[in-house]
């Protein structure tokens, strides 16, 4: 039994075997469904990068076996933005949660989407702030019990598809735990894009969300996804609700536009141009 390995240990960092999310975490089951597209991909992984910030999502970037940074809160796309500007033949994934992607982090992802940064983005959203004692955050639907809302939530929560798109994603979309195979797709379909591309996955948080809306086991949380989504595609990202009723899951966006890294060096070329026709290259420092 000694030789016998999983397929895809070979992607997991040395010595991180040990897990620190909980028991029914949908975190393991998005990080899975990434090492499977880059495995099918047969990327090489000395040209991936993988940042995270602070949450439990966060902790992804500490498992794969590639160079890998794990920034401070709200600070994972600034980081990843960096990296792609500076090295741009890198493919630089963001993993990360809700709160750290969309409420410390929201106004970075406005903007490298804006831009069309050529990064990819997998946010898995859990509703809470799970891994500081299950706080209320900018996805927690109205209504829902957690420590910081204990009468339920009255606020509005963000639909990250349709702010997504509207800022200037290229790719955009919403899966739930339950669609294994087609997180797993979507995946291969964003680090092929060459812009800013966006996955919202919607995951099990079972100990701070899920038990105090009366869902307290992993399998309640997927089989309300199971029950509740409707796939759906080509949509108006507008109309991709999400209720306790009714998820709508699916691709929302998949266009080309001109991106950032692209465009920042088709300028510093043609300035360089300029300069060595007027003879003044040698006064410049790239």
């Amino acid at each position: 039994m000694s030789g016998l390995m999983h397929p895809l240990e070979k992607f997991v960092r040395p010595g991180m075997e040990s897990r620190i999310w909980c028991s029914g975490c949908s975190d393991g089951i998005v990080l899975n469904e990434f090492l499977r597209a880059i495995d099918e991909l047969g990327l090489d992984m000395n040209k991936i990068v993988v940042v995270s910030g602070i949450g439990c999502a966060g902790r992804a970037s500490g498992y794969i076996n590639v160079d890998a940074f794990h920034a401070t809160h709200g600070r994972a796309i600034p980081v990843a933005v960096g990296i792609k500007v500076a090295k741009p033949e890198l493919n630089v994934v963001v993993i990360s949660g809700d709160g750290d992607l969309f409420s410390i982090g929201g106004n970075h992802f406005l903007h490298a989407a804006r831009r069309n940064v050529g990064i990819k983005v997998i946010c898995i959203n859990n509703f809470n702030y799970g891994m500081t004692g299950g706080q209320a955050g900018p996805t927690t639907p109205m209504g829902a019990f957690l420590t910081t809302t204990p009468y339920g939530n009255i606020e509005s929560p963000l639909n990250l598809v349709q702010l997504a798109a509207a800022v200037g994603a290229t790719y955009v979309a919403r899966w739930t735990a339950f669609h294994v195979r087609r997180i797993k797709e979507s995946i291969k379909k964003a680090l092929a894009k060459k812009g800013f591309a966006f996955i919202e996955v919607v995951g099990i948080c079972p100990e701070q969300y899920g038990r105090r809306q009366k869902m307290p086991r992993p399998i309640d949380m997927m089989m309300w996804f199971k029950k509740n989504s409707v796939i759906s595609r080509e949509l108006d990202p507008s109309k991709a609700e999400f209720t306790p009723e009714k998820i709508v899951v699916g691709e929302f966006v998949d266009v080309e536009r001109p991106e950032y890294t692209e465009l920042m060096r088709g300028q510093i070329n043609s300035i360089i141009e300029r300069l060595e026709k007027e003879g003044k290259v040698s006064d410049v420092e790239i």
